[in-house]
Order: C-alpha cells, then sequence, then structure tokens
C-alpha cells in the first residue's frame, strides 16, 4: 500500500539513505552532496512516499528563487508557478507507483496554491523524463544547468509544466 504525508524532520535519515541508493542506482543526483540530510531537507514544502510502511521517497514543492534561475527562461506557459524538487523514490520501491503519485502530489498542491508546478530535469535522467512524458507533462524547452558536473561540464536541463 502506497501513502502520501507531510514529511517530518525524523524522516531525514531515512529519505538521505534512499538518496544514497537512488544515486549509487541512477546517478542522481549527479554529484553527491556534502551534506545528504541538508540536500535532502531542501526548501520548500515536502510530502514522502510510505511503501509497506517505510519511507520510500519524497519530492518538494518551492516557491523560484529569486533572483530566478537561468532555466526559468523557457517558462512559457502563464505563472505563478512553484517548482518540484528533489523528487526520488529508492530502487527497492520502483514500479510501485510512487513517484508518479508524488508527483501528482505535487502538481494538486501547486494547483490548489493558485499555481502551476514546473521543474528542471538533467537530459541524462532518462527515468525521469519518462515519468514527466507519461504523466502528461509539457515539455517547454532546455536551458543550461546552474551546477557543474564532475567532470567540468555544466549539464543541460529539460524544462517541464505540469499539465494544465
Amino acid at each position: 500500500m502506497l501513502t502520501i504525508r507531510p514529511r517530518t524532520p525524523a524522516d531525514l535519515p531515512a529519505l538521505a539513505a534512499a538518496l544514497r541508493a537512488v544515486h549509487e542506482a541512477q546517478g542522481y543526483p549527479s554529484l553527491w552532496p556534502e551534506d545528504p540530510q541538508a540536500f535532502v531537507a531542501g526548501q520548500g514544502t515536502a510530502w514522502v512516499a510510505l511503501h509497506a510502511g517505510q519511507v520510500a521517497g519524497q519530492v518538494i514543492l518551492s516557491p523560484i528563487a529569486d533572483p530566478p534561475p537561468a532555466w526559468t527562461g523557457a517558462l512559457t506557459v502563464p505563472g505563478p508557478w512553484l517548482e518540484v524538487k528533489r523528487l526520488f523514490v529508492a530502487p527497492r520501491a520502483q514500479g510501485q507507483g510512487a513517484a508518479r503519485a508524488l508527483l501528482a502530489h505535487a502538481a494538486d498542491q501547486a494547483r490548489q496554491a493558485g499555481a502551476r508546478a514546473v521543474l528542471q530535469v538533467n537530459e541524462r535522467s532518462a527515468p525521469a523524463i519518462a515519468l514527466y512524458d507519461r504523466e502528461g507533462w509539457q515539455r517547454l524547452g532546455t536551458a543550461r544547468g546552474s551546477w557543474q558536473e564532475a567532470d567540468g561540464t555544466v549539464p543541460t536541463v529539460l524544462v517541464y509544466a505540469a499539465p494544465a
């Protein structure tokens, strides 16, 4: 059984462990953070997916940073916008609908707040891109990422908006 609920501080260690498993299996995030719990905590409102009673993943919905990052230049849909961030599901729980449920929950929460959910994703993140495409998110364009990869290159990100 899958449940979505607000994240609590007590969830952070399990989420950091899940993030480590995702990083090792799928390369997200592309650079391992110095403080994984702080990375997981992020900024914004967060929810977790519970699969079989265990924390399996999370999503954060956050206001767009000020000043807006460069990728927001690809936003061709009307605002206001809220950014979907830190969406991941532990490999042990993948394929059970947790990522889809978290993504839909974030989009619904944005709509309830009078905004549209948007996100950026590294063009190398094939499983995430497949999810967004499958769930009907609108691909708006590409932009340069705001970070450098381990090899010094700046990644290209795809910019998406939730279905209207």
